[in-house]
C-alpha cells in the first residue's frame, strides 16, 4: 500500500509541474504534435530499459489488448484534454478533469468489482472540494462558446478514469514496463496522424534552449518517469484508493506557479490542500484503524 501511494503521488507531482513547463513550450510547439514528442521520447527510455531487463512483449492477442489501451489513454483522453483546453479554458479544464478520480471510483465497481464503500466515497468528494477550492470555479466560464470545449474535456475525464481501471486489470498478468511502452505505441496511432494534420496550420516556431529544456522535461520526466509510477501505483493498490493520488496535481502546480510566476499564497491553497490530504489519508487509513490508534 505504502509504496503504491509513493508511486502515485509522485507521479500526480511530476504532472503538476508538467502544466507550468507545458504552458511555455505550447507557446512554440502546437499540442498534438508536443504529444507525439514526449510519447516517442518516452517510448524510446522505456525501450531502453526494457531491453536491459531482458523483457520480451507478450503474445500477440495481449499486445493488441495492451495497445488498444494505450489509444484510449494517451490517445483519445490526454488528446481530448489538449484540445479541450485549446478550445475552452485552463481553469474550465482544471475543474472539468478533476472528475477523473470519481469515474475511477464508477468503473473500478463496475469493471474490477471492488468494494464501493461509504468511506471511499466520501474521500473521493471531500478530495475533490478542495480541488475546487484551490482553482476556484468563479474564475471558470462554462458559457455557450466553451461549451464544446468543455464537452471535450468532460470524454477526457471518462476515459481516463476508464484507461486507469483498465491498467489495473491488465497488470494482473503483464510487468509494469510493458504495459507502459505497449500504451506509449497504442497513443501515438492517433496523435501521430493527428500532428501530420495540425502541423500545416501551426507550425513550430522558433526553438531555443528552454525550449528543448521543457521538451525533455516533458519526454522523460513526465512521460516516461511519471506514467510508469502512475500504472505500477494502480498494479499495487485497488483503483478506488489510487484515484485519489491524481489530486496532488492541483496542489502541487499552485505551489509552482508560486514558486515560478510569483502568485501568493492564499488561504484557497492551505484550505484545500488540507481537504485534499484528509480525503487521501480517509480512503489509505481505514476508519476502525484511526479509532484503535487513537483509543490506543
Amino acid at each position: 500500500m505504502l509504496r503504491g501511494a509513493i508511486y502515485g503521488l509522485s507521479a500526480a507531482a511530476i504532472w503538476g509541474g508538467m502544466y507550468v513547463v507545458s504552458d511555455i513550450v505550447l507557446q512554440t510547439i502546437p499540442p498534438f504534435t508536443l504529444l507525439t514528442i514526449r510519447l516517442l521520447m518516452g517510448a524510446a527510455v522505456l525501450a531502453a530499459v526494457l531491453w536491459r531487463a531482458g523483457l520480451t512483449f507478450p503474445r500477440r492477442r495481449d499486445t493488441i489488448r495492451l495497445l488498444m489501451v494505450g489509444f484510449l489513454g494517451f490517445g483519445i483522453s490526454v488528446g481530448a484534454q489538449f484540445v479541450g483546453t485549446d478550445k475552452s479554458t485552463a481553469v474550465n479544464g482544471a475543474l472539468v478533469t478533476s472528475a477523473s478520480p470519481a469515474f475511477i471510483l464508477v468503473f473500478a465497481w463496475l469493471l474490477l468489482r471492488e468494494r464501493l464503500t461509504t468511506q471511499r466515497v466520501l474521500a473521493v468528494i471531500l478530495a475533490t472540494i478542495g480541488v475546487i477550492v484551490i482553482i476556484d470555479p468563479a474564475k471558470a466560464d462554462f458559457s455557450s462558446e466553451t461549451f464544446i470545449g468543455d464537452l471535450v474535456l468532460a470524454l477526457a475525464a471518462v476515459t481516463w478514469g476508464l484507461y486507469s481501471v483498465l491498467i489495473r486489470k491488465v497488470s494482473a498478468h503483464h510487468d509494469t514496463l510493458v504495459i507502459t511502452l505497449l500504451a506509449f505505441f497504442g497513443g501515438l496511432c492517433l496523435t501521430i496522424p493527428a500532428a501530420l494534420l495540425e502541423l500545416p496550420s501551426r507550425p513550430i516556431g522558433t526553438v531555443d534552449g528552454g525550449t528543448i529544456l521543457g521538451v525533455l522535461y516533458l519526454g522523460i520526466i513526465s512521460t516516461a518517469g511519471a506514467m510508469w509510477l502512475w500504472n505500477r501505483a494502480f498494479a499495487l493498490v485497488d483503483a478506488s484508493i489510487a484515484s485519489l493520488f491524481f489530486f496532488a496535481q492541483p496542489v502541487v502546480g499552485a505551489i509552482l506557479s508560486v514558486i515560478v510566476q510569483g502568485q501568493v499564497i492564499t488561504p484557497n491553497l492551505w484550505i484545500g490542500g488540507l481537504m485534499i490530504a484528509g480525503g487521501v489519508l480517509l480512503a489509505v487509513y481505514p476508519v476502525k484503524r484511526l479509532r484503535a490508534s487513537m483509543a490506543s
